[in-house]
């Protein structure tokens, strides 16, 4: 199986060496390239094709929500997963509304990144419960849209509106008293139905047409 491939753009010599050896000694991952900055990021990720990108939000030249929106030109695909320092500050919410699609504390790195990756890979958003009001708070704000009618099941429902006050896949499994591979298969039905590729996504169109 092809592994898992990563580009990591961070400034700190020390974090951006530390982040691809703990990568490179994980199975079914790969590090394919690590930069200090973002200048060429453009390049860089369009030469690569990487699956997940890790985004360093603090970096000289041009900082990461920069780079996540001039990505966002040309690959829609490609996760993306913002390092921080900070939580729940308007850095974050602003790389998260420019296209990245979580979010991981650097304090957290060592145990939290591979459980970060591969939830972002399952169509998850590693984020805050904070971090998540605020998208939907400003979604909210916005004008709403018609409702179609995309024929969600009352299970679905359930798991969007859980998904929309920022809970994870383990505690929407705990609250409902399913499996976390359920939820999955729910999750991917939803998708499917709103037309959508990400957690985010898919919460956004559920406040705005109210479907939750």
């Amino acid at each position: 199986m092809k592994p898992t491939s990563i580009v990591i753009y961070e400034d700190n010599d020390i974090l951006r060496e530390s982040l691809s050896s703990l990568i490179g000694l994980t199975d079914g991952y790969e590090v394919l390239g690590a930069f200090p900055n973002g200048m060429q990021a453009e390049g860089q990720i369009q030469g690569y094709k990487p699956d997940v990108i890790l985004m360093d939000i603090d970096m000289p030249g041009i900082n990461g929500i920069e780079a996540v929106k001039k990505i966002r030109t040309f690959d829609k695909q490609v996760h993306i997963i913002m390092l921080t320092v900070f939580d729940d500050n308007t850095h974050v919410f602003d790389a998260l509304c420019a296209g990245a699609n979580g979010y991981l504390l650097k304090k957290h790195v060592s145990d939290k990144l591979i459980g970060a990756i591969q939830e972002v890979l399952q169509g998850g958003a590693p984020m805050t419960p904070a971090i998540a009001r605020m998208i939907i708070t400003s979604i909210q704000e916005q004008a709403p849209t018609p409702t179609p009618d995309y024929l969600l099941t009352k299970r679905e429902k359930e798991i969007l509106l859980s998904l929309s006050n920022g809970n994870s896949y383990k505690m929407i499994a705990a609250d409902l008293y399913i499996s976390v591979d359920t939820v999955r298969t729910h999750l991917r039905r939803i998708y499917d139905k709103l037309h959508v590729h990400s957690q985010i996504e898919a919460v956004s169109k559920a406040i705005k047409q109210k479907l939750v």
